[in-house]
C-alpha cells in the first residue's frame, strides 16, 4: 500500500495561489518521506488567510516560485499509484496553480480523503469531517493549517480509515464515490425514508404519496417523479394529510389481499374510518403521474 499525501496554503481566495506545500509518502502504513515549502505566490495576501496560517507577504520574499517547484511536486506526485488530499480543495488548488504556469499538472489517481473517512464512520458522514475534527476522533496531534503537519494528518486519518473499514486503499478508490446513504444503509433501507415537497405547478399539487414495498425502479427515483407531478412525497403514514398509497407492483399479485405491508394496513384502517385515501399500484401510478 503506497500513497501520497499533499496539502496547500493559499494566500487569498484565488485557489491558484499557493503559498506553502506539504507532501508525505506513507508505505505499508507507515510515513517514508516527506517535502514541505514555502511558495512565492507572486500575488497578494488576504488578512483572513495569514489569520489562518499565519504566512504573510515578509515570509516567502525569498521563497521559490511555483514554477521553479513544480517539477519536483510532479516527480513526487507522480511516483506513487495514489495522490491523497483532504477534500477537493487541494487538488483543485493545484490545478489553477499549474494552469497559472502553463504547465500540465501531474496524471494522478486522487483519492479524497474526507470521502472516504465519511464512509467509514457514520457519525462523521454530514458534519464534523473536518481535518481538526477527524484528527482529534483517532488521537492524532498536529499543528493546524501547516500544510506539511496537515498532509501528515490526512495520511493518518485514511490509515485509520482503512484499519477501521478492513478495506483496501484501492477498494476506497471505488467505494469513495458510492452514495453514502448506500453505505452506511447497506440494507437499502435508506431508500425507504424520503420526504421531499412537490412542484406546486404539478397536477397533482396537494396530494400526499406513500410508497411501500418493492418497487420496479429505484425509489428516490420514483419519488422525484411524484414530487415533480406535484405530490409531497412522505416516508410515513400522516393520518390527517395523506392521500395517496402506492404499493410495489411486484407484490400485489402476490399479495392477494394477506400478508400486506405495515403501511398498507395501516392505511386500510384509516379508509375503514372514512378517510379519503387511494391505494394504486406502482404502474397505475406512474401512468397517473405521466399522463
Amino acid at each position: 500500500m503506497r500513497f501520497v499525501v499533499i496539502d496547500v496554503e493559499t494566500a487569498n481566495p484565488d485557489q491558484g495561489s499557493i503559498c506553502q506545500i506539504g507532501v508525505v509518502a506513507f508505505e505499508n502504513g507507515k510515513e517514508v518521506d516527506s517535502w514541505s515549502t514555502l511558495v512565492n505566490p507572486d500575488t497578494w495576501f488576504h488578512w483572513m488567510n495569514i489569520d489562518i496560517h499565519g504566512i504573510d507577504e515578509d515570509d516567502v520574499k525569498d521563497s521559490p516560485s511555483f514554477l521553479e517547484v513544480s517539477s519536483k511536486l510532479s516527480r513526487y506526485l507522480s511516483e506513487f499509484p495514489v495522490v491523497v488530499s483532504h477534500t477537493i480543495f487541494d487538488k483543485n488548488a493545484l490545478t489553477q496553480a499549474f494552469a497559472k504556469i502553463n504547465v500540465p499538472p501531474p496524471q494522478c489517481v486522487w483519492l479524497d480523503s474526507a470521502r472516504v473517512a465519511r464512509r467509514t464512520w457514520e457519525q462523521f458522514a454530514y458534519a464534523g469531517y473536518g481535518l481538526a475534527n477527524l484528527a482529534a476522533y483517532i488521537k492524532f496531534e498536529f499543528q493546524h493549517h501547516d500544510a506539511l503537519e496537515d498532509a501528515r494528518a490526512s495520511g493518518m486519518i485514511l490509515l485509520a480509515a482503512i484499519k477501521e473499514s478492513g478495506k483496501t486503499i484501492e477498494e476506497w478508490l471505488q467505494l469513495s464515490f458510492k452514495s453514502i446513504m448506500q453505505i452506511h444503509s447497506p440494507d437499502n433501507s435508506y431508500l425507504k425514508v424520503i420526504k421531499i415537497e412537490g412542484n406546486p405547478d404539478g397536477d397533482l399539487f396537494g396530494e400526499e404519496v406513500v410508497f411501500t414495498g418493492k418497487l420496479s425502479i429505484i425509489r428516490r427515483e420514483i419519488a422525484a417523479i411524484a414530487a415533480e407531478a406535484g405530490c409531497y412525497v412522505s416516508p410515513t403514514i400522516r393520518k390527517k394529510t395523506i392521500t395517496i398509497l402506492v404499493v410495489g407492483s411486484f407484490e400485489v399479485a402476490a399479495l392477494r389481499g394477506n400478508k400486506i405491508s405495515s403501511k398498507q394496513k395501516k392505511v386500510e384502517q384509516l379508509a375503514k374510518q372514512g378517510v379519503p385515501i387511494r391505494i394504486m399500484t406502482e404502474q397505475d401510478f406512474l401512468s397517473l403521474v405521466r399522463g
